[in-house]
């Protein structure tokens, strides 16, 4: 039964959001105040954590995708003991403090995930239950489950109305995920008002459907009826669990519960009073926080301890008898790669057939996946497409969790969401895969992921208008400069073969954010390093001089990425037999190329030289940066068309022939 101290402890929640939001004059109180009950019932007697150790494997996952509410989430980690002070919840929102108006990974101690976008936590949750399925499967052994965790969130109305929660929702039904569970916190109330303006959907009957085990809790203040849910959802072992829950917005307000006005904005000093009199809340001081709630919150710390510390003997005897196993577990989890991975990236003869670069992405994934057991992934519905099956390995199933071939079936949303919450869990490399040109649909994924500085690869193949037929819905134009304006991302466009093995080479070792490759369905070339060509090593500083203007003093300099490098060499071909003496740039990644110390850059792409043309059969933006005021840029500031490759080519003008005469131009 509910007691005294269970309610002053819900109600200090209640209350420090309130006080939280009235003083940053920002935010939203009434999901915390409404969802405060089933946060503690789960923080203070399901939840396994450690609030001295945030970052302990095999802790259990909680996520708030219901991110406005992130007062809910600060109150929790602040009484529970994290290294979040009370001064903190009183700079809620303001500039240098640990506590903005959504959670971020990485700047708040126990904050597991960045979520904003609404859907997104959702699917985050799901790619984490799905990591713990994976990893378990790959290192626990009988007598010892030394990865077992639950993953546990609060989503919201307006999560489960975004189309990512059902694409995310209907993947882990598939798949059987049973260590998810998830609270929804039916409050009935959006930003518009009531949820039957537009939302009137069975939920419960969408989430059967999925194969999810669903229950329904017609009262959220029940923590009896909360507690036995939560036993529930931890017994079903073969499916995804939803716990709805009926909350009321704002509960305890006497004239705003229920109602918009609690959503998102402050009560008003006045409404505050008249809740702070009908909850039995002392009206002063403001970010009151009882001692005998937070002696009972902080039992967290001495519990967490002694949860850690039973799992680090457990993971001790595991070594004693595992001790490859364990220790390539921790080099997992400590994102280390294995020794002389490397010497896996094969080298590819010269031919001047080639390949498409996804076919040899496929080729270097297939290389070093045996030695890097860590990289997992799949794509959506597409890898016969971009050659992102691992061949040795099985598919990732509800009957195999050990497999590595994840089957993101066409939901690209979803894949982008779960992705980064693989990448957060800890101790996974993954990709997953699509067309460029359905980076679209992935793209607040994308970014979040840059965001959180997650190692997240994407294999984006089919890279412009020479995938030819399909036409311009599927040919890429502008994603290329898209992705290239987000900030800590990493897009590398290789431009055959060797640069494709570098590119995976600089993916699998870049930490700390995203790396995309874009990559073509065409054959390229595979250019003869050993004599005409410099080393495709140079990819890694981003840019390099692939063939050299003769006694290494250009007169014109051609810039290229991908396919288009193709071109640079011919029309470089051209202008030197008619006197100027050329350089030929490949310049794979703008990023990596912008990272690098000045004098590279300026040795690479002198200033002196003003006749400067870029090539990209893409959008112009940005290679302006590259080429100068006195520079051209041949590129496209329209959409493909239905057609085969090389004629969309030749009609677009991405010929050496007018690269030859843009350059004369600036000659």
């Amino acid at each position: 039964m509910s007691t005294e101290l269970d309610q002053l402890c819900i109600n200090t929640i209640r209350m420090l959001a309130v006080d939280g939001v009235q003083k940053a004059n920002s935010g939203h109180p009434g999901m915390p105040m409404g969802a405060a009950a089933m946060a503690y019932v789960l923080w203070t007697r399901f939840l396994r954590h450690n609030p001295k150790n945030p970052a302990w494997p095999n802790r259990d996952r909680f996520v708030l995708s219901a991110g406005h509410g992130s007062m809910l989430l600060y109150s929790l980690l602040h009484l529970s003991g994290y290294d979040l002070s009370l001064d903190e919840l009183q700079n809620f929102r303001q500039w240098g403090s640990k506590t903005p108006g959504h959670p971020e990974h990485g700047l708040t101690p126990g904050v597991e995930t960045t979520t904003g976008p609404l859907g997104q936590g959702f699917a985050n949750g799901v790619g984490m239950a799905l990591a713990e399925r994976y990893l378990a499967a790959r290192f626990n052994q009988p007598g010892h489950q030394i990865v077992d965790h639950f993953t546990y969130a609060i989503v919201s109305d307006g999560d489960l109305m975004e189309g990512i929660s059902h694409e995310a929702a209907s993947l882990a039904g598939h798949l059987g995920l049973g260590k998810l569970i998830y609270f929804y916190d039916d409050n009935h109330i959006s930003i518009e008002g009531d949820t039957d303006i537009a939302f009137t959907e069975n939920r419960i009957g969408r989430f059967e459907s999925y194969d999810w085990h669903v229950q329904y809790l017609e009262e959220g203040n029940s923590l009896p009826a909360l507690e036995q849910a939560i036993v529930e959802a931890q017994n079903e072992t073969r499916r995804p669990s939803l716990i709805a829950v009926r909350t009321h917005i704002g509960y305890g307000s006497p004239n705003k519960q229920d109602t918009a006005g609690a959503h998102g904005e402050p009560l008003g000093a006045e409404e505050i009073q008249h809740t702070k009199e009908n909850l039995g809340w002392p009206l002063e001081p403001g970010f009151l926080i009882p001692d005998e709630a937070l002696t009972h919150f902080r039992q967290a710390i001495d519990v967490g301890q002694k949860l850690e510390n039973r799992w680090q003997k457990a993971f001790e005897a595991y070594q004693e008898n595992f001790e490859e196993a364990a220790a390539e577990l921790r080099r997992w989890i400590n994102g280390r790669l294995p020794d002389g991975w490397e010497k896996d990236i094969p080298v590819f003869e010269p031919d001047q057939k080639g390949m498409a670069t996804r076919v040899a992405s496929g080729k270097v994934l297939n290389a070093v996946a045996p030695t890097i057991a860590n990289l997992i992934g799949g794509s959506a519905d597409l890898a016969p497409s971009t050659k992102t099956l691992i061949s040795a390995e099985a598919d990732f199933q509800a009957d195999n969790y050990g497999g590595r071939n994840l089957r993101f079936g066409v939901r690209e949303h979803g894949m982008g969401g779960i992705l980064n919450g693989m990448a957060l869990h800890g101790g996974l490399i993954p990709y997953g895969a699509t067309f460029l040109i359905f980076s679209d649909y992935m793209r607040p994924a994308i970014r979040l992921a840059a965001l959180t500085e997650q190692q997240v690869i994407y294999v984006f193949t089919h890279d412009s208008i020479g995938l030819g037929e399909d036409g311009p819905t599927h040919q890429p134009i502008e994603q290329l400069a898209a992705l290239r304006a987000i900030p800590n991302f990493v897009l590398i466009r290789p431009c055959d073969a060797n640069e494709t093995a570098q590119a995976w080479q600089a993916a699998i070792q870049h930490r700390s954010g995203p790396v995309a490759l874009a990559l073509t369905r065409q054959n390229l070339p595979t250019l003869d390093r050993s004599t005409a060509y410099a080393s495709a090593a140079g990819l890694r500083q981003g840019a390099y001089i692939l063939s050299e203007a003769a006694n290494n003093k250009p007169d014109v300099i051609l810039i290229a990425s991908g396919s288009e490098v193709q071109i640079a060499l011919k029309a470089a071909e051209i202008i030197a037999a008619k006197g100027p003496a050329t350089r030929v740039v490949s310049m794979p990644s703008w990023e990596l190329f912008n990272a690098q110390p000045a004098e590279y850059r300026h040795q690479v792409l002198p200033q002196a030289v003003k006749a400067k043309i870029a090539i990209e059969a893409g959008s112009p933006q940005g290679w302006h940066r590259y080429v100068g005021e006195a520079g051209q840029i041949v590129a496209l500031d329209h959409f493909g068309a239905s057609a085969p490759a090389q004629t969309l080519f030749e009609k677009f003008g991405l010929t050496a022939d007018r690269v030859v005469e843009k350059a004369l131009e600036c000659v």
